[in-house]
């Protein structure tokens, strides 16, 4: 498990399927990599990922993955490298089931941000977003093709982000 360091960013996540991993016939993508790299990274980023990414990193976000598929995260972290991101963490299943699932006999979601102290979650799925009030963290649902979906994640960042900060003075005026 990661060290509880206090960080005074807020962490958004993303999971990789069907959010930054598209099919280039329903949404549009990044440019394909070169070769030799397109043959080892076959997956296509969508539109304004990279962008998107060193943006809320500008604005003071933490950026993680948190997959349910078993990429290693050194693949992620490399195939992400070629289009210049750096996430500041990633979960993948593997990850998950280490850490999250452990062995408890409570089958738990594919993905609980709230472990990692993430506070907003992106992902395709309603199921995730769904979860999230019982898990406690904030969900923005992306599925499908959206020319304006930086803009939405970023407008959804800010907006968890006050509630945030707003939690974390609380916490500090109790302890």
């Amino acid at each position: 498990m990661e060290k509880r360091n206090q960080t005074d960013k807020m962490r958004v996540s993303f999971d990789l399927d069907e959010v930054l991993f598209v099919s280039p016939e329903l949404v549009m993508t990044e440019p394909a990599l070169r070769f030799p790299w397109n043959r080892i990274y076959r997956e296509r980023l969508r539109l304004g990922t990279p962008d998107l990414i060193r943006e809320l990193q500008a604005l003071g976000y933490e950026v993680w993955v948190y997959t349910s598929s078993f990429r290693s995260e050194r693949y992620i972290k490399s195939l992400f490298r070629h289009y210049g991101v750096k996430f500041d963490g990633i979960i993948n299943a593997t990850r998950h089931l280490k850490e999250v699932q452990k062995g408890s006999k409570n089958i738990l979601p594919q993905k609980v941000p709230s472990r990692y102290r993430i506070a907003l979650h992106v992902d395709d799925e309603t199921v995730i977003c769904s979860y999230g009030r019982e898990f406690g963290f904030e969900a923005y649902q992306l599925d499908g093709p959206d020319d304006e979906w930086k803009e939405k994640v970023i407008a959804r960042a800010e907006e968890v982000k006050k509630k945030w900060e707003l939690r974390r003075k609380e916490e500090k005026l109790q302890a």
